[in-house]
């Protein structure tokens, strides 16, 4: 089995911004008030006008070749993937893939605090006066894990580690989730990556770059690196 594992480098060549863009919807707020649990609490209005910000960037935004490739790749070897990504967006789904596992939510549902029920809103827009169709109440939130809370999803991390032979990694710095030690449990696997990252460790020591951790290192983006990913991975899957 393959272990797909995406960052915002895989939805970067279709115009969603990262959090490292000077130029992108990040650069006019400060993460923590709205990506935060402690911002969330402080300014509820502000964090929902934020993600209101993101549901509408999203709509028109299209799906790449690279989110295409795992779409195929869904395709020739069902039952055989992993597609966990840390992007908030749908161009995956988009894109034609059905089993996907957003480790950190999903930006076009949104979620009653008091109830735990979960609906798709798409891309409209939210207020702080948005109402479950499910119990009534009036505490919703969008449906993204913010920083200081836990993220259930995580245990899929775990589970795909021991059922997959091969890990794929594509844009992640590896900077949010740690992915050396993920890495570390494969004989096969591929980074795609335009950048060479330092590692990082959960006690800030920095060792190798994290690409030395990987069988192979793909220094590009995820669309130009396409033809090559799939060809390693139909001679790995062909074996």
């Amino acid at each position: 089995m393959i272990m797909i594992f995406s960052g915002a480098g895989l939805s970067a060549e279709s115009g969603i911004s990262t959090f490292r863009d000077h130029d992108g919807l990040w650069e006019n707020y400060d993460v923590m008030q709205v990506c935060s649990t402690q911002g969330w609490k402080a300014d509820r209005t502000l964090v929902t006008q934020f993600y209101n910000a993101r549901r509408a960037d999203l709509q028109d935004k299209k799906p790449n070749a690279a989110h295409l490739a795992l779409a195929s790749l869904e395709k020739k070897y069902p039952g055989k993937l992993y597609n966990l990504t840390q992007n908030v967006d749908n161009l995956l789904e988009k894109a034609g893939c059905k089993e996907v596992i957003h480790l950190h939510g999903t930006l076009t549902d949104v979620r009653c605090e008091t109830c735990e029920h979960v609906w798709d809103v798409g891309y409209s827009v939210q207020d702080v006066h948005t109402s479950c169709p499910r119990c009534k109440s009036t505490c919703v939130r969008h449906n993204v894990v913010m920083f200081g809370e836990a993220a259930p999803a995580y245990e899929k991390i775990y589970e795909a580690i021991q059922e997959c032979e091969i890990f794929i990694a594509i844009g992640t710095s590896g900077q949010v989730i740690d992915i050396v030690p993920i890495v570390s449990e494969f004989s096969d696997s591929i980074l795609i990556n335009p950048n060479k990252e330092k590692h990082v460790s959960a006690f800030g020591l920095q060792d190798r770059y994290i690409d030395e951790h990987f069988k192979y290192f793909l220094q590009m983006g995820a669309v130009e690196a396409v033809p090559e990913m799939m060809n390693i991975i139909e001679e790995f899957m062909d074996v």
